[in-house]
């Protein structure tokens, strides 16, 4: 018997005014899974995020953590069940160093004051085990490159232990190298047992990792894909609402050409 997933929503509905953002969507992640939420500009992939996140509680729906029906109405609802979310403006202090970003909040202390030693020591073990390679713990979060400074935001949301990370176009703006450390970085939570849900418009960084592609158009599900069994173009396709684009095309004329 497979077991509840770790996150579900059930009909989530969410509206902001007169505007209908989310209708009757449904999502579900289990442990050791990557979810790709995709879907284009306005899709309500970011409404959705921030449902589950706690920013926007819920119209209509339920939404329930390891079977169970759950309230999810501020942020902290969320970081007490166990949900990390790792937003696309990584929201790190430049003028501190990776110690003191990735314990930002959830300080160490020993008689009153910073235990820095532990901090330090700490930080060391989690990087490690991700396997997270940069200079030192000790340098400034300015000093660091652009996949650096996204993979210390994602080590850092898993310091409270979470069972689910949501990474918010965890590879935007960033180089080949870059992105390449990031997408190792996710397939090592996944072997961590964890739940991820990623949002991304790179397909080549869907298919990398994920195991699920779950399609928003409209604030509407359009499609829940298996990345094994699915190609881009079909992807594409429940994307844009239409099976004639672009990608689908080429695609035709290449088949043709080599006929």
């Amino acid at each position: 018997m497979e077991s509840a997933p770790v996150l579900a929503l059930r009909g989530v509905s969410k509206r902001f005014g007169a505007v209908q953002a989310l209708t009757d969507v449904e999502l579900e992640v289990h442990a050791g899974e990557v979810v790709a939420l995709v879907g284009d500009n306005g899709a309500g992939k970011s409404t959705l995020v921030k449902t589950i996140a706690g920013v926007h509680p819920i119209d209509e729906g339920a939404i329930e953590w390891e079977g169970r029906e759950v309230a999810i109405h501020r942020p902290n609802d969320a970081q007490t069940l166990g949900i990390a979310t790792v937003y696309q403006d990584l929201a790190l202090c430049d003028n501190l160093d990776v110690v003191g970003n990735l314990f930002l909040g959830a300080e160490v202390l020993r008689g009153g004051v910073l235990d820095e030693v532990t901090m330090e020591q700490k930080s060391r073990e989690l990087l490690d085990t991700l396997s997270i390679r940069i200079p030192s713990v000790r340098i400034p979060i300015a000093g660091l490159s652009g996949g650096q400074r996204q993979v210390v935001a994602i080590a850092r949301a898993l310091v409270g232990d979470p069972k689910l990370v949501i990474l918010d176009e965890p590879t935007a703006a960033l180089g080949v190298e870059q992105t390449a450390q990031v997408l190792d970085l996710v397939e090592r939570l996944r072997e961590r047992g964890l739940a991820v849900i990623l949002i991304s418009h790179n397909m080549a960084d869907v298919t990398a990792v994920a195991d699920r592609v779950s399609v928003l158009r409209l604030g509407r599900n359009n499609g829940d894909f298996t990345v094994a069994d699915t190609s881009n173009e079909q992807i594409i396709a429940a994307i844009t609402g239409a099976t004639d684009n672009a990608v689908t095309r080429r695609k035709a004329r290449t088949t043709e050409a080599a006929q």
